[in-house]
């Protein structure tokens, strides 16, 4: 009898530890956002294309020149930003895991 207490006393405990333990989960991705901006008058810049490489994901500026990609693995990349009448700008930054790093990007307009 006591040793059948005892045994399901000890299956209980080692139940209830197993079950207490939370598995940490770590988010392994990045984000990189901006806004593409004219270079003299500092306004946004609507409809300009961002490309990214490696990977060749491609955003178009909204209205207020922002541009976002999520869910990117955390390496180097680098953004190739162009706009008809401006030259094309290209921008090189490291994405770091768990983290949304923003990348302004100036646009020089053609003469």
């Amino acid at each position: 009898m006591k040793k059948t207490l005892l045994l399901l006393i000890g299956t209980l405990l080692l139940f209830i530890v197993v079950s207490s333990c939370k598995k940490t989960e770590y988010n392994t991705f990045a984000g990189l956002y901006g806004i593409v901006s004219d270079s003299a008058t500092a306004d946004p810049i609507s409809g300009a294309t961002v490309v990214l490489s490696p990977g060749g994901k491609t955003q178009t500026t909204g209205a207020d020149g922002r541009f976002e990609f999520n869910d990117l693995e955390a390496r180097q990349y680098t953004l190739m930003v162009q706009k008809t009448g401006y030259q094309t700008n290209y921008k090189t930054i490291t994405a770091v895991p768990s983290d949304k790093t923003e990348v302004n990007i100036p646009l020089i307009k053609n003469n």
